[in-house]
């Protein structure tokens, strides 16, 4: 009992006056094991004599960095002083009372291939400040060098009782000079809780704005902060925020946000993206392997241009200039450089607008859900100024192909010709359409110039000009003598396209009027929009003067061409078509077509 009785009071002294210095072995091998490089110290040693709160000097400590970044050290520090608790050491969980820190050089560098080289054989994290009482730091420097966002800062960092914590200093994102100031309250046995912090960013076309409070000193997972941004570019807050954004217009941004232990809570997000607004919410959720979020998106106004930079905007007005306008959008649809995230985003538009002119579109909205490279919208409205258009679109990449494959399954319902042609127009009608289409590419224009699949396309219960209506059944005689004003009834145009590997063959084209009706076979031919369709026209009655033969219609849907063979209006047909009319023998007449079971089998 009395050895017992001995070691019980011997023990508490013995760790009370511990010489801590001879760990120095001990404490390199297992900072060498976390960085997974040699750590070196040069000195170390037990500054007080007595006590359960010991106090370690360190001199000239050194973190190598990784082979690939040659002779720069990941940090050097010429002096430390660590106060800690002896029984938290004999816990396991090592908790720091006082750390002074003198001449640190802190350099934390990213590869544009994501290399870093802070990264060691293990990785772990941490809670903030934890029980730390006092933290003091004197002539320090932190460096840090982003290839792969494109950003580095050169910042001083001080730390006492007196300034409180502070980080300022200059640097470069993707090539603006800004400058970086963070405040917050010094780390003392005075406790300031919640912590509050202050961080500014500021440069030319990039001005940043974060303050908030921390639940405790430097605990970044347990946090709430007001952020306000303005950037001449939305990609130059992204080298900030690394959330993927893409490159805009003039950009405002605010938003409060929430951050807890593996999630980013943003509850409030209102901005404007050129003369586009946005307001929202989203969670971002990174507690387990893959990333989840979750949030809802509106907008008062929507320009889509706005989405672009003015030399993304150049680029794609110098293509439409090289290759002229085309009806499929060139937008895209690549999810090949997007992480593991998954996730659910509703969106609203409520009024869609265009700096080109009047839209054709005026609303929108849809959900989007994405899961494992698997996108999907659905449901989709896409408002027009006279109809809607409905439906799903999938976008999948889970095969790691570099393009992904595509599905649209959309529905155009109650629109006009008006409307669809930007305008008024002397051809009125009510227009359907249906377009159901599988291929692969990285834009919308690149899957349908691949697709199969089919289209369908309805206009009726319309009107046009009676010399066209003549003329589209070949009667040139009632084409010339029609009066300005006079009207022939549209009672349909059919067109019904199976589509194959980007080219659609035409099953169904028909023209039916009240006085003519006009048939067509041939080709449409995507991403070009090629038009190779051979037209054949027939009048509804007996014709004053009808021309033989056929014509073609070339050029692209946005700029067809008809053209009339040589011989068709040769003297020799035209002297035909007079002898013809004058002796009763023109050939059959057109029959009415079946409108209604031609559009039901094109919008099936």
């Amino acid at each position: 009992m009395a050895i017992v009785a001995c070691l019980l009071i011997a023990l508490p002294m013995l760790l009370a006056a511990f010489p801590y210095g001879v760990l120095k072995g001990v404490i390199e091998d297992r900072l060498s094991e976390r960085f997974g490089r040699p750590v070196t110290i040069g000195r170390m040693e037990r500054v007080d004599r007595f006590g359960f709160s010991p106090v370690i000097a360190l001199s000239d400590v050194r973190v190598p960095g990784p082979a690939w970044t040659g002779k720069t050290d990941l940090a050097r520090v010429a002096t430390m002083r660590i106060g800690f608790g002896v029984l938290s050491l004999l816990k396991g969980d090592l908790a720091l009372h006082d750390v002074t820190i003198t001449g640190a050089r802190l350099h934390l560098i990213r590869t544009a291939d994501g290399r870093e080289n802070w990264r060691g054989s293990e990785r772990r994290g941490g809670a903030g400040g934890g029980n730390l009482n006092a933290l003091e730091v004197r002539d320090s420097r932190l460096v840090y060098e982003d290839a792969k966002q494109r950003r580095s800062f050169d910042l001083a960092f001080v730390s006492d009782a007196a300034r409180g914590l502070r980080l300022a200093g200059s640097g470069k994102v993707r090539g603006t000079p800004v400058s970086l100031a963070i405040r917050t309250p010094a780390i003392s046995d005075r406790r300031v809780i919640p912590w509050p912090f202050d961080a500014r960013l500021a440069g030319q076309g990039l001005k940043m704005h974060a303050t908030g409070s921390m639940a405790a000193p430097l605990d970044t997972d347990d946090m709430t902060l007001d952020v306000t941004a303005e950037a001449a570019d939305l990609k130059l807050i992204d080298a900030i925020i690394e959330a993927g954004l893409f490159r805009t217009q003039p950009v405002v941004l605010s938003a409060h946000v929430r951050r807890q232990p593996g999630r980013w809570l943003i509850d409030r997000l209102d901005g404007r993206i050129g003369r586009s607004d946005l307001s929202g919410r989203l969670t971002v959720d990174k507690t387990g392997e893959r990333t989840k979020i979750e949030g809802t998106f509106a907008s008062r106004l929507l320009d889509f241009a706005d989405f672009s930079s003015d030399e993304g905007l150049a680029r794609g007005a110098a293509k439409e200039r090289a290759i002229g306008p085309r009806v499929v959008p060139d937008t895209k649809l690549n999810l090949a450089k997007l992480g593991p995230t998954d996730g659910r985003i509703a969106f609203r538009v409520a009024r869609i607008v265009s700096r080109d002119g009047p839209s054709s579109l005026t609303a929108m909205r849809g959900t989007l859900t994405l899961d494992r490279r698997r996108l999907t919208i659905s449901p989709l409205t896409i408002a027009m100024r006279k109809g809607r258009i409905t439906g799903d679109v999938l976008v999948d990449q889970r095969d790691g192909a570099p393009e992904p494959r595509v599905r649209l399954d959309l529905r155009l319902a109650d629109s006009s010709i008006a409307a669809l042609g930007g305008g008024g127009g002397s051809v009125t009608g009510r227009v359907d359409g249906r377009a159901l289409l599988n291929g692969r590419g990285s834009t919308l224009r690149e899957v349908v110039g691949r697709s199969d699949g089919r289209i369908g396309l309805v206009a009726r219960d319309g009107a046009l000009p009676a010399e066209i209506a003549a003329a589209l059944g070949f009667d040139a005689g009632r084409a010339l003598l029609a009066g300005h004003d006079d009207r022939a009834t549209l009672r349909c145009v059919v067109v019904g396209l199976a589509m194959r590997d980007g080219t659609g063959r035409a099953q169904t084209f028909v023209v039916d009027t009240s006085q003519s009706r006009l048939d067509g076979s041939g080709t449409i031919t995507f991403p070009g929009e090629v038009l190779a369709i051979r037209l054949t026209g027939a009048p509804k009655r007996n014709a004053i003067l009808r021309l033989p033969g056929s014509a073609t219609m070339t050029g692209t849907i946005s700029e067809p061409d008809i053209v009339v063979p040589r011989e068709v209006k040769s003297a020799g047909n035209i002297f035909k078509a007079i002898g013809r009319a004058i002796t009763g023998h023109q050939g059959p007449v057109a029959t009415d077509a079946d409108c209604g079971a031609l559009a039901t089998r094109v919008l099936r």
